[in-house]
């Protein structure tokens, strides 16, 4: 029986992977394994309920092992990181059987540093006879040089979520294994839960700020002074709640950290509440009931979107505008570059924007949302084809 396997997944308390794995589990409806390198995380928020959880362990190759002897000989003479990838990650790549169907579900992973460890395992994968499929991503047209080319063609199938990413690839002749279906979040369900003291319905911004985004800023310190400046513009000018919503609380990229710093600051108002972690159903439903959603975190966004929410997106890279302009027919307005943020009050022109047209933006996402949630559910009878 084909084996479907989810992988480079790096665990649930970054809520946006959550939400891809949940999502996907729904689209695909068939059984899956999850190899994790943070398996107790997706344990602590029930991913095993819903499949079988299994460590995607990475291995340290020390001096004097053969392995490392191997693997060294094999980056100087061949330039292959290839030997070094299967020793390090062993649990992964070494029971790999024929036919069976292997997903990278990273999303973004093509956007950022460790592109050769994607390459490496798409190239283990095929080489033993089993399928690879890169599902809903999205890729930094820069990164694609002759060596990606080489790499993402071996792919089976390649979902991308929005058609910057989807374009970039057939300009550079990627062509015959690449379609293009929303981000599998899309189809995520919502949990209900009591909503936060002070938390009113339909009369609350809620705010999502994320550490990684400033790494991004070309000026430093601006982007909280950015989101201090909107909340305060909010507060003096609005009788709306501010929900500060993280979204990510992986111990090196967590969301609540700079949240509390503005909590901290304007919670002497009684306007602004501090938004406990939760699971990523949890938080959709919670983010739809905002009147608004200013968010950084993609899958944040997505589960405003996807509530016909309307939504500004403080975003660093394509995924951000090809989504938008998938949605809207244009990115302009509806996604603020962190890179754009010159000036104190930059966020808050483009919230007023959104402001003055939350009426237009929410009866034109009731109208057009629908439909592009069910064409995820489309990606998913193409990998069945795979399997069959």
């Amino acid at each position: 029986m084909t084996q479907v396997n989810l992988y480079y997944h790096g665990g649930s308390r970054n809520h946006g992977c959550e939400a891809i794995i949940r999502s996907t589990n729904k689209i695909l409806n068939v059984p899956l394994n999850l190899y994790s390198t943070s398996p107790k995380e997706d344990i602590f928020y029930g991913i095993d309920e819903v499949m079988n959880v299994k460590e995607d362990k990475i291995f340290e190759i020390y001096k004097p092992s053969l392995k490392y002897y191997i693997s060294a000989l094999n980056i100087k003479l061949f330039n292959s990181t290839v030997k070094n990838t299967l020793y390090r990650r062993p649990i992964l790549l070494q029971n790999i059987q024929k036919n069976d169907i292997y997903m990278s579900v990273g999303g973004d992973n093509y956007c950022y540093a460790g592109i050769e460890q994607l390459s490496d395992i798409n190239y283990i994968i095929n080489k033993k006879g089993a399928k690879s499929v890169l599902w809903g991503c999205s890729i930094n047209p820069d990164v694609i040089n002759k060596d990606v080319i080489d790499d993402l063609k071996r792919y089976s199938m390649i979902i991308t979520r929005e058609s910057i990413t989807y374009q970039a690839l057939k300009d550079k002749g990627i062509i015959e294994n690449v379609y293009l279906y929303p981000d599998p979040a899309f189809q995520l369900d919502k949990q209900e839960i009591d909503l936060p003291e002070n938390f009113k319905e339909n009369e609350t911004i809620g705010i999502n700020l994320s550490p990684l985004i400033c790494d991004y800023e070309e000026n430093s310190g601006q982007t909280m002074k950015n989101y201090g400046a909107l909340i305060k513009h909010i507060i003096e000018t609005t009788n709306y709640q501010i929900a500060l919503v993280p979204h990510v609380v992986k111990e090196d990229s967590d969301d609540r950290k700079p949240l509390k710093i503005l909590y901290d600051k304007f919670k002497q108002t009684n306007r602004v509440i501090l938004i406990d972690d939760a699971n990523c159903m949890q938080f959709k439903y919670l983010i739809s009931k905002c009147k608004m959603f200013i968010g950084a975190r993609t899958h944040a966004t997505i589960a405003a979107y996807s509530t016909c929410v309307p939504t500004l997106v403080v975003g660093y890279s394509v995924k951000a505008k090809g989504i938008a302009k998938d949605i809207f027919g244009t990115y302009e307005n509806y996604v603020l570059p962190v890179q754009s943020l010159r000036e104190e009050h930059d966020l808050i022109k483009a919230y007023e924007w959104l402001s003055t047209n939350e009426k237009q933006i929410k009866t034109y996402l009731e109208a057009f949302i629908p439909e592009y949630c069910k064409k995820s559910l489309d990606a998913g009878k193409k990998v069945r084809e795979l399997i069959k």
